[in-house]
């Protein structure tokens, strides 16, 4: 078990957090590096600050998180994507918060699988936080890449209606004809973000979700905008800022049903000053000090 501050869980049944990295970026279509991103967050883990929320909520000598360690992301493509789900399925077994660190968005998609089967039978939407849609349906000749974490799950676990993303402002030509035949699939764009605000763009994240039994929470760092997010494999300028997202991020796990979450695209070898993985640190941060209030 990683070490994160002093707030470490003795077991899983004793946690209120659990963690489960997927050190993965053979899904990547630009720059590596995402693979190294679980190892550098539990290193911050190790001297972040216990009250770096917004409300300085304290968590220092509560043990509320159990880190797994990483998945072995040896073999093939299909033979760690298959012990992603399966590792994944039996964390998502325990009634806590289930935070998966990637990796590249392609990760995503078997955490997805295991998030369908975990949650069978109930009402499942997915929130997708990310630059791009990641809806292609074949890309460099792959269809688990990490533009294709949302056409596969489409294909597999949810419909239209279950979609929603927020801070995109590049596109494929055939995502963008996915998105015309479907209007199902709800878009909040960057522009979006910057003409409504956050707390008009919450706002339809909730009526969105209204009902929903659980949601499954895809944060792809380059929301952000690379002012504040340059490590990562394709930044697009124009994003989100971290003041934004901190904001949205406490809405959706104030008000939502989600238990499910991973924070992927965190690339340390790309970063200048650590400043992604100390944004991806502060997200983390703000579901350490919610679990720790209200699970």
């Amino acid at each position: 078990m990683k070490k994160w501050l002093d707030i470490n869980a003795p077991s899983p049944e004793k946690a209120k957090v659990l963690i489960l990295g997927v050190p993965f970026d053979g899904g990547t279509s630009q720059e590596a590096g995402a693979a190294e991103a679980p190892a550098k967050l539990r290193e911050f883990g190790e001297v972040y600050m216990p009250c770096a929320t917004d409300d300085w909520h304290i968590i220092d000598t509560q043990p509320i998180v159990y880190d797994y360690g990483d998945v072995d992301m040896s073999g093939t493509w299909e033979e760690s994507f298959a012990r992603v789900e399966q590792e994944a399925l039996a964390l998502m077994s325990h009634n806590k918060f289930h935070l998966f660190l990637g990796g590249d968005h392609s990760v995503t998609i078997p955490l997805h699988k295991a998030f369908a089967k975990a949650r069978k039978g109930e009402k499942i939407g997915v929130i997708h936080f990310d630059a791009h849609f990641d809806l292609c349906d074949c890309y460099d000749g792959h269809i688990w890449s990490h533009a294709n974490t949302e056409k596969r799950a489409l294909d597999d676990i949810i419909a239209p209606e279950d979609l929603l993303f927020l801070g995109i402002r590049a596109a494929e030509p055939e995502e963008l004809a996915i998105i015309r035949q479907e209007p199902a699939i709800t878009v909040l764009s960057a522009s979006a973000v910057d003409e409504m605000g956050w707390k008009e763009c919450a706002e339809v994240i909730a009526e969105k979700f209204r009902g929903y039994d659980h949601i499954y929470f895809t944060l792809d760092i380059d929301v952000l905008d690379p002012a504040f997010a340059p490590g990562t494999g394709t930044p697009v300028s124009g994003g989100i800022t971290s003041r934004e997202l901190i904001k949205l991020v406490r809405f959706i796990l104030a008000n939502l049903p989600v238990r499910d979450m991973d924070i992927v695209e965190v690339a340390p070898p790309l970063d200048v000053n650590d400043i992604t993985s100390w944004a991806a640190m502060r997200i983390i941060e703000e579901i350490f000090s919610y679990a720790d209030r209200n699970l």
